[in-house]
């Protein structure tokens, strides 16, 4: 089943689908159709959950989990283009959910990107043509707030 693309660009041809069954809502488990993800799930503190719940992970969780490598694996595609080494590099996500102003929850994300070695100037043009090329921040863009930082120092739009 495809579905249209993010951006109103129109139906995509897949090349890869990804299924996952989820039961028990927060509280419960998810698994992959191919058996390879097998996760509980527990509800953080903030909602709902206490420290002393048994282990597991959260929605939260996992979907930084994927914008992260996503976004590496652009990021990696853009400096090839531009031959630019980013060895060493790294891509951390952080995911939050919290009370939308118009009632229910929303998510917000932080992409906390490290170019160890790069100039600012050659870092940003790759931290931005990353971010116009990755899905996840096309599925995202106008959507939820992301917010990039290279290094400490956030990006402000071009």
């Amino acid at each position: 089943m495809s579905g249209e693309a993010a951006g109103g660009g129109g139906r995509i041809d897949p090349v890869y689908t990804a299924r996952v069954t989820a039961t028990g809502g927060r509280g419960g488990r998810v698994s992959s159709g191919d058996g390879v993800l097998d996760l509980a799930l527990t509800r953080p503190p903030g909602l709902g959950g206490t420290a002393g719940d048994a282990p597991g992970t959260n929605p939260e969780q996992l979907f930084a989990a994927g914008y992260a490598a996503c976004f590496h694996s652009a990021l990696t595609v853009v400096a090839r283009a531009a031959r630019t080494a980013v060895t060493g590099s790294s891509v951390t996500a952080e995911v939050s959910i919290g009370h939308h102003p118009g009632g229910g929850y929303a998510l917000a994300a932080t992409l906390v990107v490290r170019l160890p070695g790069l100039a600012a100037g050659a870092a940003d043009d790759l931290v931005r043509r990353a971010h116009e090329m990755c899905p996840y921040s096309r599925a995202t863009r106008g959507n939820i707030e992301v917010r990039l930082f290279l290094g400490e120092r956030e990006l402000t739009a071009a």
